[in-house]
């Protein structure tokens, strides 16, 4: 197949000539005899692939490319401009349509409540369904199954693992479990329930949407930062070791802290504790800010929290190759006391997270620190992150994210309030500053310090760069010496094990790594074994089924679930499209900022992961989880042009 590969690129042109030209300013360095054209490239997906036909760029008589969104295709149509400068409707609508991709298509698809089974016929249960004949949903099980999709595989991911899949008939590999008759089957000796932890109880939902929990410490809190900031530093990177708090703060923070829970404050709800060993003095006392563990990561790796791709699936393959530290994804502090199921599904984490913190976004000093009083005291983290780095409109305008560097008070408040009702670490997490030119990370470090976050992590960009520009580590070297004592992770552009020894020597305590594991995930091996891994196109489709498998135990086996797993798929595969294999690179290592060419592979698995078009994603997620339902469309968040 590398032959064959090697033989049509000399075709195209882009053989091995000594005196090819080098390579473009941003463009990654691959050998001339993998070089090809765009052409030439597409031409030989289409001819390996089964259904060409299908996952080609549709064209219609006029010439039009039907894969692009329709805002994209109005905006894109020749002689549309003088045609709707004729009439000021057309030329509204034309105005409408640049910018963002207005028509970009919900993803949410609406044939899953289409002949969809009774939960209560699903989960088995006993008792008749509540609703009776108002149900919306099949109660008729030949029904259900005479108008089922064929399976999708020979073997369920979930019977296989824990001895019983709880979705039944419904499950799309559902005929590795059921009986002749159509009963569910059960493996006796492997039946276990999934290791999840920090799921979202009813009871605590119905509790939080009603609005009657009541939050005792944190209204304390806030009621003295009102008054003034809370006396002393809270930190224990403030407090020499050997020193007892003051007193009047620490009498202060005892009393909150020994209270009895009232029955209306947050808390696990009511029902039979199960208890694991003695009583002892640490499940009773809470401890003073002061004396709150350390978060001890230095010189681990740290696995960034990624919006819509950091879920846990993919933490999971991170941790399989090396991660020590792991976040979860961005939650929204108002949406997490609303008791919203979706956002409490960014909290879960896996058994196999050592080291787990969750991370929040909020503009407020009462919604955050209610929100980490509420986390406090309902699941089980290592530390809590305050996201000041984020740079989208929705949420800056909002004053949240790194609206907060220019917020000072707010975000004294908001720093010493969530420290004050948390039991673990606080962290925080930001930008350089706003605009490009203003760094305000280094003013702010020392204030940090002392308003008790016990660890930073510095992106080395302001909001405006986003990722147009190179992260800048020098301006991270000099906030170091600012943070001192404090530890300062650094973060931004590491994408091989000589861009974080070159981090390293900044004088950071560790790096934090965020696009580099997306496009490699592999990477936290070759950053602790000091190696470039040459890894196969097989190798990687190996992670892409292992990511399936986890995605399936995560989000569900039926109908749902399995879509869902696929988007979150082809999510991260728009940016595994960007990997350039080793054996290719004329030079080594890879930047981030160096896009690839178009090349073809040592083979067609290659070839096909280097693809850009949403139309080969797709095609790889059906090598995985078979074939995608009518009408799919699948247009990736971070960029709205994926069929171009």
């Amino acid at each position: 197949m590398a032959e064959g590969a090697a033989e049509v690129s000399a075709q195209s042109g882009g053989g091995g000539d000594p005196g090819a030209v080098e390579p473009e300013r941003g463009v990654a360095p691959i050998k001339p005899q993998y070089l090809t054209t765009k052409e030439q490239f597409h031409e030989f997906l289409e001819a390996k692939g089964q259904k060409p036909s299908q996952e080609s760029e549709a064209v219609d008589p006029a010439g039009n490319d039907l894969t692009e969104p329709e805002a994209k295709r109005i905006r894109l149509e020749d002689g549309q401009a003088e045609e709707a400068a004729e009439t000021g409707e057309q030329l509204q609508a034309q105005k409408r349509a640049r910018g963002q991709n207005k028509c970009r298509p919900h993803v949410k698809p609406t044939h899953y409540d289409k002949n969809k089974l009774c939960p209560s016929l699903v989960q088995e249960s006993a008792a008749r369904c509540f609703y009776g004949d108002r149900c919306r949903f099949l109660h008729d099980v030949g029904h259900y199954l005479e108008t089922k999709p064929a399976d999708l595989g020979p073997s369920c991911v979930l019977f296989e693992t824990f001895g019983r899949c709880p979705y039944g008939v419904t499950c799309r590999f559902a005929g590795a479990h059921l009986g002749p008759e159509g009963q569910n089957l059960v493996r006796e000796g492997l039946v276990q329930a999934p290791p999840v932890r920090n799921g979202l109880d009813k009871a605590l939902q119905q509790q939080l949407r009603k609005r009657k929990i009541h939050f005792k410490r944190a209204e304390q809190a806030l009621r003295q930062l009102s008054r003034g900031p809370l006396p002393g530093p809270t930190s224990e990177a403030t407090v020499p070791e050997g020193r007892e708090a003051e007193g009047a703060p620490g009498q202060d923070n005892c009393d909150i802290q020994l209270a009895p829970q009232e029955p209306d404050t947050v808390g696990p709800p009511s029902g039979p504790l199960r208890t694991c060993g003695p009583l002892t003095d640490e499940d009773v006392v809470r401890l003073r800010p002061h004396e709150k563990r350390r978060l001890d990561i230095s010189g681990k790796l740290y696995l960034a929290p990624l919006t819509t791709c950091g879920n846990l699936p993919f933490r999971r393959i991170c941790k399989r190759f090396g991660a020590d530290v792991t976040c979860g994804e961005m939650a929204v502090c108002t949406n997490l006391l609303q008791g919203q199921t979706s956002e409490w599904a960014l909290l879960k984490r896996h058994p196999c997270e050592d080291i787990f913190g969750v991370q929040l976004e909020g503009a407020f000093p009462d919604t955050m620190t209610k929100c980490a009083e509420l986390l406090n005291r309902t699941i089980e983290v290592d530390f809590v992150d305050i996201n000041v780095g984020c740079p989208i409109d929705l949420v800056f305008k909002k004053g949240g994210g790194c609206a907060l560097m220019n917020r000072l008070a707010k975000f004294q408040q908001i720093v010493r309030g969530m420290n004050q009702v948390l039991d673990v670490p606080l962290t925080v997490k930001l930008r350089t500053g706003v605009q490009e030119r203003v760094n305000l990370a280094h003013r702010l470090l020392p204030d940090l310090r002392a308003w008790g976050a016990a660890l930073v992590t510095l992106h080395g960009r302001s909001r405006e760069q986003r990722y147009t520009k190179l992260a800048d580590w020098q301006y991270i070297e000099q906030c170091v010496a600012a943070a001192r004592p404090m530890p300062l992770f650094g973060n931004g552009d590491v994408l091989s094990y000589e861009d974080a020894n070159r981090a390293l020597q900044t004088g950071v305590s560790g790096v934090m790594i965020a696009r580099g594991a997306l496009l490699k995930p592999w990477l936290f091996t070759e950053i602790k074994e000091q190696r470039h891994w040459d890894i196969s196109s097989s190798e990687r489709l190996d992670i892409l089924r292992d990511f399936t498998h986890y995605g399936l135990e995560h989000w569900g086996s039926d109908t749902q679930g399995v879509e869902k797993t696929r988007r979150f798929l082809l999510e991260w595969l728009s940016f595994l499209c960007r990997y350039v294999p080793v054996g290719l690179l004329e030079r080594l290592p890879q930047r981030i900022n160096e896009r690839p060419p178009y090349y073809l592979g040592r083979d067609y698995l290659e070839t096909l992961m280097a693809s850009q078009k949403a139309a080969d994603w797709i095609r790889i997620s059906e090598m995985l989880l078979g074939p995608v339902p009518p009408n799919f469309v699948f247009l990736p968040k971070h960029k709205a042009n994926a069929y171009k």
